[in-house]
């Protein structure tokens, strides 16, 4: 999707700890169906995430993958939501040469779509790194959770936040790097993006 950030933006990108977690060691759907098998309020979480008896990985072990990342906003023209097909090159680099544009002072969301295969996938985080001529001015970082394979598309909708306005929000191009993580410290997905802060949505 894209090429590594450097060493320096590397470092900014790592997830933050939480003191006295420990992830532990990954287990197959099949260990983990056999766990707790008493506890009917975890069955049926585990069965959420396709996780039942008799269920095994595939050999290609867990994999997520990022679809596409929307910015939704009752401001929007005609509730429309701006989407960006991260796999796609071309349109990748149309966003590089031609910024998303994003009005100033309104609420806006962020939402990925993405599919899981494979295997459970713990703990997963959305990572987002926030520069402007050269200088962080942002670190998002998102718990989405953990998944489990399914042939359906998963779709979360991040807590709303309002965009940044005035004259110095106005100015330059915000340059963005984006990544998909899980506990295991597994990158499953990492693309960069542009936007600017407008008057109007663009």
């Amino acid at each position: 999707m894209s090429n590594p950030p450097p060493d320096d933006v590397e470092a900014e990108l790592k997830p933050t700890a939480t003191p006295g977690y420990n992830p532990g060691g990954s287990k197959s759907p099949e260990e983990l169906a056999a766990l707790d098998q008493e506890d009917e309020s975890l069955a049926r979480w585990k069965a959420s995430l396709g996780i039942v008896p008799g269920t095994s990985a595939t050999p290609a072990g867990p994999k997520l993958h990022v679809l596409t990342l929307e910015l939704a906003s009752s401001t929007l023209p005609s509730g429309k939501t701006i989407s960006m097909d991260i796999n796609n090159p071309q349109e990748m680099a149309a966003i590089k040469k031609n910024p998303i544009v994003i009005k100033e002072g309104v609420e806006y969301n962020v939402r990925m779509n993405f599919r899981v295969s494979g295997s459970i996938i713990p703990g997963v985080r959305y990572i987002q790194l926030v520069k402007r001529s050269g200088i962080k001015v942002d670190k998002f970082e998102k718990m989405l959770g953990s998944y489990g394979p399914r042939d359906e598309q998963y779709t979360v909708d991040f807590e709303p936040d309002d965009s940044p306005s005035g004259i110095i929000a106005r100015t330059g191009t915000y340059n963005v790097v984006s990544r998909v993580v899980d506990d295991d410290g597994e990158i499953h997905a990492n693309w960069e993006w542009q936007f600017k802060i407008g008057k109007e949505w663009a």
